[in-house]
């Protein structure tokens, strides 16, 4: 169980940055049979209370560089949104394993994607608030078109459960790439959460991910970031492989 809200020192270098705001968590209970065919090699269902969890998560992504460098010009600030799930490896580390990555600038996608393996695609994204209410809206570009529409309101009182550690405080995430199993840790400062309510959901990505009897039925939890939040800086390193 993840109860350490501070991210553990990085194992080596950090290679890219990037800042993080805005984002909204929104979870479903999953039995870890379901979540298990979708994981890399070497890694198994991380699960809270019996349950594995599905999350919906947007957030607005801002700063991208390759560091040492500045950041890279003309990225600005967009919309991201993922849809993703939780492994333990046989070392005990507690990572994320993005299904999609939805993204609306291409250079980040096919970086992501060379880096890491991640499944980022291109799309149409925005986000839209008025005081504690936020929207976020996306549809993926070409082939088949998927998207979302994401309403809440964001509550103010803090949250700090070991579900919100478990959703939220995973300091790396694990992928399939060029034939190996990856991991990829990351720091940042400990998630500022406060309780939302789902005001409307009308969803395809997660379907699209492999879920499509999620959305169906209202979430489990769903969490943000306050909305007078500034965002944070958050670090990666390089990955290397696992099996």
């Amino acid at each position: 169980m993840i109860t350490e809200r501070h991210a553990p020192d990085l194992p080596g270098r950090a290679v890219i940055a990037q800042r993080w705001n805005r984002a909204v968590f929104v979870h479903w209970r999953v039995d870890p049979s379901e979540v298990a065919p979708f994981l890399p090699a070497g890694t198994r269902p991380d699960v809270h209370d019996g349950s594995a969890w599905v999350g919906l998560v947007p957030f607005v992504l801002s700063g991208f560089r390759f560091l040492p460098f500045p950041p890279v010009p003309l990225l600005g600030t967009f919309t991201e949104i993922n849809v993703r799930t939780y492994a333990v490896d046989d070392a005990g580390r507690r990572g994320v394993v993005f299904r999609t990555l939805e993204a609306e600038h291409l250079a980040p996608v096919l970086a992501a994607r060379a880096l890491f393996g991640l499944p980022y695609r291109w799309a149409r994204a925005g986000v839209r608030t008025d005081g504690r209410r936020i929207e976020y809206r996306s549809r993926r570009h070409g082939g088949r078109h998927p998207g979302t529409r994401l309403r809440a309101t964001l509550g103010t009182e803090t949250v700090d459960t070991d579900l919100s550690r478990f959703l939220t405080a995973r300091w790396g995430f694990h992928e399939r790439h060029l034939g190996r199993t990856i991991w990829a840790a990351n720091s940042h400062e400990p998630w500022p959460l406060v309780t939302a309510e789902l005001d409307a959901l009308d969803d395809d990505l997660v379907a699209d991910a492999g879920f499509p009897q999620l959305t169906g039925r209202a979430p489990d939890s769903v969490l943000a970031m306050p909305a007078d939040h500034p965002g944070f800086l958050t670090r990666f390193t390089g990955a290397h492989a696992i099996s």
